[in-house]
Parts: structure tokens; C-alpha cells; sequence
């Protein structure tokens, strides 16, 4: 969803939580035992009695084209008040790119002990923020609640004594860090630039309640054909110089390697990347085992084929062709390692010309015969090329870049949309979204062989093969991830790899009021759950639930919405106030609190929660959600 085109928008809480999914409320640091030893990771007579902290970050879909900032520090705290640094250089990332996963950004060697609490240090002197207006980009200003700019902002985290993040000696331990954006922004399109007030809620956790996919670079150090492993020191983000920790990464027999532009699969890419040779480039993607914390790589990219590493490269998505003009929107553009002073940054629309000796790749396609006419439009992809006149500006005119001698790489498309018909092998939605961007700003001309076989994105076909269809129905929202059909050759227009209906799209609640908040945001509360008051006057401008694609009006329903935790997995439930925070994993813990402290002169001023949502019951099933309550 993207509140900001509604205008003013009241995002939720203000919080910076670092949690470990505890099942208390109670932050104090009594009887936490502090580290054991002190290790020293270039002493190998220490090394072996420390333990490692992996930090990953990732965010939740929110009202941001782009929000990049500068993230200077990070450290842990012991119960006695030693701290240890976890991100030990400075690192910018835009954390718009961890919607859909998680970027790991450190792997520190730390001496073994309980963390109860720690500070996150962020610049935005140099921010990129934009929000997207009327289908475009506007920059917005990021501001404290009483309309001051950031600057460098220190910000407090901590842990729950409950589940804590206990580090023990010789193993790894997971530490995920939710830059939730839209839970933590109050945005407002209407001046120029926009203005987005930050409370900075962030939502770290142990046992991550979203589980997503890794992606983790830096230079190789070594290979291991017998244990199927390469071994990397990690660099975050764009980084090229700093080092954030040593990284093991295991392939199988299926891993999907590009290596110097040229394709591999299982141990012949890691051949391939051992010729490559110590300090090559490489970018992984794949999961974690949390338990074992082994992460295993499906996709590997080594070399040239790194984006930025040897030549510049765009990533967006393909809104318009002309010939071998591609017009790519919401691009990233990552110069080259060896330019200086040309950051990577945020551009709106980048023109890139392709031509018969561009390469095209295919992630999860393994032949090499695929030519330009693949890219189509709504396509995600990364384009290696030139930037001949570079720019900074990201809302400067279109620039030009060209890929005539490069490479492309299609990555797998977001679609989202409401569903027309199911026949078998097929669906056809009313398209509302391509990567979170409004239909709006694609052009399909040319998609087909005549303009009357062009895709329609009020009749928008997807092929879906074998995907199972049975619970699929006219009128409901419909999450897909595939990738459009060649360019002049819909219909089809697309190709699903996974469909998603309504009853499993992952919804969200938000729900604000105002700066006074209310004393009446509940009609009822207890074990088995919470009634909203949808129709309170206190109700500000938030006050929807998104499903997919579609928006709707709390205060348009018939009946109160009644709010439940699901009844398995992994959960998370807040209420903040002024000076504290409680966090609990069990719903009848933090209900009882709830009921407890929300009397009297206490009034609620926001929500936010994360789950499913039943159109027909008009209830929603949260394993994430926060109350953040003000109190006398």
C-alpha cells in the first residue's frame, strides 16, 4: 500500500524496539550475567571462546520509493555496561530494498554473554527519501515529531529480559533488525518537498517472526569443493573497502551461478568462482537455517556480473519500450567500483538502450538462449552498461544508459490484482500494481504482436500451469511472482511461478488517534481478542486495512473489525508508552497488560498490526501488532 496517496497519512507508534520475541514486559537488567571472557578474534588463543552475533536488516512494506541514510554505528550492551560494536564502519543503505528480503549485514565476533540493550547511530545530513505522488517521485524531508530535520540521531535499544540474545562460544546467533518505515512515519505529500515525521520504530528479533530470503556480499576469501562452501568477508549494502566479519556460504547441486557472465550450476560454479580468485566479488541469495544457522545460496553472482563492480548498473522495473529503448522507473543506479565521488542513488527514470550483443539472464533459468526481445514490460531487472553523462540528480530529466555491450538480468516480478476469471491453466485479474508501483505508470504498448493482443491490465492474463487454482474466486485480491511474457508475444501476459489468494495475502492494520489519542479505541477486549471501535470520532486519517492490492475503509464497514492472534507460529504483540515498553509473545500476557493499563486519563493513539484478514467475518488474524498508548 502506499498511504501517502491518500494524502496525510498517521503512521504508527514510536517505538525503536530490540527484541528477542519475549514473552514480558519487565526491561530491567538484575542478575544478567555479563561476558564470561574476553576474546579477541585476531588472537587465536582466545578466538575459539567467542561467539558470533549475525545482524540483518530488513523492512515492511511501506509509503517509500527510496530511503536511504547512512547507518554510522551499532552496539551491544551487557547487563554491567560494557558495549561491544557490532557494525564497526559506517555503511549506507536505502532500506526500501528489504521488503521482500533480508540483507545481512554483519557477522561479529563478540565474547559470550547476555545483551540487554544497545544504540543504532543514523546520519541523514545525506539522506535520499522520496515518496511516490500521482505515480511519481517526490522527495520528501525526514523530521523529528515537532517538524525539526534529522541530523544524526542516536537511538536507544532495548531488549526484553526474557529470551534476551544470549551469545555463547562458538556459535553463531541471529539478530534481525525490521526497519519498520511505515510503522514509524507520519507522511505528509502536500508541501514541497514532502515531510515524513519519524519516531523511528524499529522491531528486532531473535526468532524472526517474517521469515525471508538472505542476500549477502563481499569479496571471496576461499573455496571448499568437499564441503560445497565458499567463504566471504562480508560487505554490506555497496560497500567496497570495509570488512564486517567472515561469512560461510553453502551451495548445492542446484545453486544457480553467473560468474564473469557466464552461467553455472553446483560445483562447477564454485570451480568457476575459485578461478574467479581470492578478493572477486559476489553477491548471494538464499536461506538460513535458523536452527543450525547455515545459510544455503540458490543464486550466486561473482565478478563482473556483480552490479557496480567493473561497470555501472540500473535496477527497476521496465514501465515503457521503444524498440531497444527500455525506460526503467524507480531506478537505483550503482556506478562503477573505480569512479569517484558518484555515490549510489536514487533516479526516477533512466532510459537504457540494449542491442543485439546484450546478454540476458534469467534468474532460475539456466539456458543461455535469451535475447533482448525477453524484457517486457512491468519486468524487474538489473542492467550492467554505461552511464555516459552521469548525474546525482534523482528527478533530474530522463538520462541515458547504455547496456548495448552489457548485460541484463530479469529478476522475479511482483504482481498484485483483483481476479476476473479462473479457467484451467489461467487467471485473469484486474492488475492494480507491478512491484508495489500503480499500474498507472506502465505502458503495455507493444507487448503484443498487434496493438489489439497488447496487455490489458483490466483483463490481464496469467499462465499458471500446474499452480493449483481451487481457491481462487471472482472479486478477491490475488498476490502473483513470475515474470512477464516476451515482449510481442502476449497473450498470455504473464507467467506465474506462485499465486497467492486472498485468504493468505498478508494484510496490514493501521489505525491512528490523533495527537490526543482516544479513550475509546476498543469496545471490547480480552483473551479472545480485541473489537475495534471503527466508527470513534477520534479516528484520524489512517484508518484502513490493505490486502494485496486492495485498500479498505475501517469506518465503511458495517460492523466493528474484530482483531485475534493466530493460533500458531511465531508472534509478536507491543504497548508503548512515553517511558516504556512491553513485549510479549503470547496474546493472553499482553492482552491482560493491555486491559491493565489502558484506564483511567490513558488514552490510545495509534495501532498497527500485521496478519491476514477474513472480507467476509471482518476479522484479522495479527502475529504481528502494537498498541502505543499515552498516559497521564
Amino acid at each position: 500500500m502506499n498511504f501517502a496517496t491518500i494524502g496525510r497519512t498517521t503512521l504508527l507508534l514510536t517505538a525503536l524496539i530490540l527484541t528477542a520475541c519475549g514473552g514480558g514486559g519487565n526491561t530491567s537488567s538484575n542478575n544478567v550475567p555479563g561476558p564470561t571472557v574476553t576474546c579477541n578474534p585476531n588472537d587465536s588463543a582466545t578466538f575459539d571462546e567467542c561467539g558470533t552475533v549475525l545482524i540483518g536488516f530488513t523492512d515492511a512494506d511501506g509509503d517509500f520509493l527510496n530511503y536511504t541514510v547512512d547507518v554510522l554505528s551499532l552496539t551491544l550492551e551487557t547487563a554491567d555496561g560494557r558495549t561491544v560494536e557490532v557494525m564497526p564502519n559506517q555503511t549506507r543503505t536505502n532500506f526500501t530494498d528489504y521488503v521482500d528480503l533480508t540483507e545481512l549485514v554483519s557477522a561479529a565476533v563478540v565474547p559470550p554473554a547476555t545483551y540487554v540493550a544497545g544504540t543504532i547511530s543514523l546520519d541523514y545530513d545525506n539522506a535520499e527519501v522520496y515518496v511516490e505522488v500521482d505515480g511519481a517521485a517526490k522527495e520528501a524531508v525526514v523530521t523529528d515529531l515537532t517538524g525539526a530535520r534529522l541530523a544524526q540521531t542516536d537511538l536507544k535499544i532495548v531488549l526484553s529480559n526474557r529470551d534476551q540474545l544470549t551469545v555463547t562460544k562458538r556459535r553463531a546467533h541471529l539478530l534481525q533488525l525490521d526497519f519498520d518505515l511505515a510503522a514509524s512515519h507520519d507522511v505528509d505529500v502536500v508541501p514541497t518537498p514532502a515531510t515524513a515525521a519519524s519516531a523511528q520504530f524499529i522491531a528486532a528479533e531473535v526468532h524472526p517472526v517474517d521469515e525471508k530470503d538472505i542476500r549477502v556480499r563481499g569479496p571471496l576469501l576461499a573455496v571448499s569443493e568437499d564441503e560445497m562452501s565458499y567463504t566471504i568477508a562480508i560487505r554490506p549494502f555497496h560497500d567496497r573497502a570495509s570488512d564486517f566479519g567472515r561469512f560461510k556460504i553453502y551451495v548445492t547441486n542446484d545453486t544457480e551461478f553467473e560468474v564473469d557472465g557466464a552461467m553455472w550450476v553446483g560445483v562447477d560454479g564454485l570451480r568457476a568462482l575459485n578461478a574467479a580468485g581470492q578478493g572477486t566479488p559476489t553477491i548471494a541469495r538464499g536461506t538460513l537455517n535458523v536452527t543450525e544457522r547455515k545459510f544455503t545460496a540458490d543464486l550466486v553472482l561473482a565478478g563482473s556480473s556483480v552490479p557496480g563492480n567493473d561497470r555501472d548498473a540500473v535496477v527497476g522495473n521496465i514501465i515503457k519500450r521503444q524498440g531497444n529503448f527500455l525506460t526503467v522507473r524507480g531506478a537505483t543506479i550503482i556506478p562503477r567500483a573505480l569512479s569517484v565521488g558518484r555515490p549510489v542513488h536514487f533516479h526516477d527514470d533512466v532510459v537504457v538502450e540494449v542491442g543485439p550483443n546484450t546478454k540476458v539472464f534469467k534468474d532460475g533459468y539456466r539456458q543461455s538462449d535469451l535475447s533482448i526481445e525477453a524484457l517486457s514490460i512491468g519486468q524487474r531487472v538489473t542492467i550492467r552498461g554505461n552511464q555516459p553523462t552521469p548525474t546525482t540528480d534523482a528527478l533530474a530529466p530522463q538520462i541515458l544508459f547504455d547496456a548495448t555491450q552489457g548485460a541484463v538480468r530479469m529478476h522475479v516480478t511482483h504482481l498484485s490484482g483483483i481476479v476476473n476469471t479462473v479457467m484451467t491453466g489461467q487467471t485473469d485479474i484486474t492488475l492494480h500494481s507491478i512491484d508495489r508501483r500503480r499500474v498507472g505508470i506502465f505502458d503495455f504498448s507493444g507487448t503484443g504482436p498487434t496493438p489489439l493482443d497488447d496487455a490489458d491490465p483490466n483483463d490481464y492474463e496469467i499462465r499458471t500451469h500446474s499452480l493449483s487454482l481451487a481457491d481462487f474466486s471472482t472479486g478477491k485480491p490475488i498476490v502473483a511472482w513470475g515474470f512477464p511474457t516476451a515482449f510481442g508475444m502476449a497473450p498470455p501476459d504473464f507467467t506465474g511461478r506462485t499465486l497467492i489468494d486472498y485468504t493468505d495475502v498478508r494484510s496490514a492494520l493501521g489505525v491512528g488517534w490523533g495527537a490526543a489519542g482516544t479513550m475509546a479505541a476498543f469496545t471490547s477486549m480480552g483473551t479472545n481478542g480485541l473489537i475495534l471501535n471503527n466508527q470513534n470520532r477520534d479516528i484520524d486519517q489512517r484508518h484502513y486495512i490493505k490486502q494485496g492490492p486492495v485498500l479498505i475503509d475501517l469506518t465503511s464497514l458495517d460492523t466493528d473489525t474484530a482483531i485475534v492472534p493466530r493460533e500458531t507460529g511465531r508472534m509478536l504483540f507491543s504497548i508503548k508508552s512515553q517511558d516504556s515498553l512491553r513485549l510479549y509473545s503470547h496474546w493472553d500476557d499482553f492482552v491482560g497488560d493491555l486491559i491493565n493499563s489502558y484506564t483511567g486519563a490513558t488514552t490510545a493513539r495509534s495501532m498497527y498490526a500485521y496478519g491476514k484478514y477474513d472480507v467476509d467475518t471482518n476479522v484479522f488474524i495479527a502475529y504481528k501488532l502494537g498498541v502505543y498508548l499515552l498516559e497521564p
